[in-house]
């Protein structure tokens, strides 16, 4: 079983920004896939990045490229998320999700575990 714990959600003005945390603990695998999603209210849920956890190759949703940045921490098991010029519709409930690397690319997944989610709320 691996564990996934979000941190760093929070209200904001637009045009802040906030850095999510996702820390995984449990059998987590030599190497693996993981990225982030979010549900804005009344929508569904949106995909918006995605990471190698050893070779850093990186995937981002249209909606986010040039504002967000996802990296990781090896040795910490940590996967943070830089979120700039935040905007309202990038309100919503953040989840990180990770999966077990099998080949091809992370952006392309089906992720098996899934902490329970931070809220980023940003005001105009």
């Amino acid at each position: 079983q691996v564990q996934l714990v979000e941190s760093g959600g929070g209200s904001v003005q637009a045009g802040g920004s906030l850095t999510l945390s996702c820390a995984a603990s449990g059998h987590t695998w030599h190497n693996w896939c993981l990225a982030w999603f979010r549900q804005a209210p009344g929508k569904a849920r949106e995909k918006i990045t995605s990471i190698n956890f050893l070779g850093g190759v990186r995937g981002y949703a249209d909606s986010v490229k040039g504002r967000f940045t996802i990296w990781q921490e090896h040795a910490k098991k940590t996967v943070h998320m830089q979120m700039n010029s935040l905007k309202s519709e990038d309100t919503g409930m953040y989840y990180c999700a990770a999966g077990k690397y099998t080949g091809g690319k992370c952006w392309q997944y089906d992720y098996e575990y899934w902490g329970q989610g931070t809220r980023v709320t940003v005001s105009s």
